[in-house]
């Protein structure tokens, strides 16, 4: 398939709001751009605030009167399970929405796309197990916990992985009860909108799931500080965290939780499997054409490989490809012009900090349109250059030598994130050693950007609060309350 056949150049017209599709209060409509080709393939809908105050009553009015959060566990967990199937059968047309909205190579977003239904089973296997505890203390007294569902959930989501971020957050947030309303990324999102029309199909009541499109200054603020929303589940960078948690905090104290920006190291041993680490070290660094907070781009390479493990890094690198992300290619473009300039703007801040460019450094010349860059590397750099602790977004890597651990964990941790890490050694004792000294909420060890339904994700310091995915996620979609029974009254 090639991108001049433009299947799905249509314009999304309405917003889902209630169960229906019904026209936003603008009037207007945002031009949604192919990052290949630099041209206009879709249109949206531009919703405004009143829209947002329409979804956010049709959620509670879903909550507390609708049947979403008094059915039996059972019959949601049916109902999250007809959404899987759904899910299952358009991961062909889901991941070539996400490659025309975001430049993903499409080779890669389809098999993601085809695992995406696991999310609905695994949570459609949670509901009905959410359950309190018994607290035994005193004789005359019965004391027991009910977690129950939070209420409105305002679900903000960023433009890298529309796909894995809408699945995830609709999955965690409906399996325990709560009602959403989701807002996409204003460049990436058809996706949740072609998630809307399959939440119709499953069966969800309507004002269960409401998705609002529009542009973050007013619908993604209106709904940080709506006094009707009960918590905001924010992925994206972390500036926007911030101000998310002073929306929050000056509105109705709702809860919070953060999945922010990374600088992730990938730290390689010399008793390291070294060829396995060399694969990760590549594909981990500039996969989604480095535009993911997972992706390990600060390279730690001990000293007494350094130079052997760099050569041949770099030899790898070389034979990345970059173009038409419908084509076999590496790397597809940036998902748009400003992360683009961006990345072109970091390349120049480290020639100038005077780290050395070993590869890379600019633009495909044989690729006229499109946001493309060639990936890059940057080798002998310092740890307190602002490429080794800046979040880039791009296909930019900076090579660290380090001569002992101690080195090692003092450069991981001398960054003012802490999402994801590696270690790549094959001394467990040490490995463990190091998986306790990162500061980062997850740590891989002789493996890199693991990532499932079952594994708890989320971040340390600015890299956000709160954790998704797993059965540790139910605690930040439910409250707990406590019952105190007197048996003698």
């Amino acid at each position: 398939m090639k991108i001049s056949d433009k299947p799905f150049v249509e314009t999304y017209d309405k917003l889902f709001i209630g169960g229906k599709w019904v026209e936003a209060s603008s009037g207007n409509f945002m031009n949604i751009i192919n990052p290949a080709t630099e041209e206009v393939w879709a249109q949206v809908t531009e919703g405004l605030e009143a829209d947002v105050d329409e979804a956010v009553k049709a959620a509670r009015t879903a909550f507390d009167h609708g049947p979403w959060r008094k059915m039996s566990t059972y019959e949601r967990a049916e109902i999250l399970r007809k959404m899987a199937h759904l899910v299952q059968a358009n991961a062909e047309r889901l991941a070539k929405i996400e490659t025309l909205e975001m430049g993903k190579p499409y080779h890669l977003a389809l098999p993601e796309a085809k695992n995406h239904h696991q999310w609905w089973y695994y949570y459609a296997g949670i509901a009905d197990k959410i359950h309190g505890e018994t607290i035994p203390f005193e004789d005359n007294k019965h004391i027991f916990t009910i977690r129950e569902p939070l209420g409105v959930i305002g679900a903000i989501t960023a433009w890298n992985t529309p796909l894995t971020m809408t699945t995830m957050k609709l999955s965690m947030a409906l399996a325990t009860g709560n009602t959403v309303v989701l807002k996409p990324s204003e460049s990436t999102p058809i996706t949740a909108l072609e998630i809307a029309k399959l939440t119709e199909k499953a069966g969800f009541p309507p004002g269960v799931i409401n998705v609002v499109t529009g542009r973050g200054n007013n619908v993604g603020k209106r709904l940080a500080s709506h006094m009707d929303v009960d918590k905001i589940s924010f992925t994206g960078a972390t500036n926007t965290g911030r101000k998310i948690v002073n929306y929050a905090s000056s509105s109705n104290m709702k809860k919070v939780s953060l999945e922010l920006g990374g600088k992730s190291p990938q730290i390689i041993f010399p008793d390291a499997n070294l060829n396995a680490a060399l694969e990760s070290a590549v594909s981990n660094a500039f996969l989604l054409t480095g535009q993911s907070c997972t992706l390990g781009s600060r390279l730690l390479v001990h000293r007494d490989i350094y130079d052997r493990f760099v050569s041949k890094y770099l030899e790898k690198v070389k034979l990345i490809t970059v173009g038409d992300p419908f084509t076999n290619v590496n790397l597809g473009p940036h998902a748009h012009e400003q992360q683009l300039n961006k990345t072109l703007e970091y390349i120049k801040i480290g020639q100038e900090e005077g780290a050395t460019l070993a590869v890379g450094g600019g633009r495909p010349k044989d690729l006229q349109k499109g946001y493309y860059i060639n990936p890059t590397v940057f080798v002998d750099v310092e740890p307190s250059m602002r490429i080794a602790k800046e979040e880039i977004f791009g296909p930019v890597v900076s090579i660290i030598p380090f001569s002992s651990e101690e080195e090692a964990v003092e450069i991981a941790n001398n960054v003012s994130y802490g999402l994801t890490s590696g270690v790549w050694t094959k001394d467990m004792t040490r490995a463990i050693r190091m998986a306790k000294e990162i500061r980062a909420g997850s740590v891989w060890l002789n493996t890199f950007r693991y990532v499932r339904w079952v594994t708890p994700y989320g971040g340390y310091k600015a890299s956000g609060w709160g954790k998704e995915n797993g059965v540790e996620a139910i605690k930040d979609f439910t409250q707990v309350k406590t019952v105190v029974m007197d048996l003698e009254n």
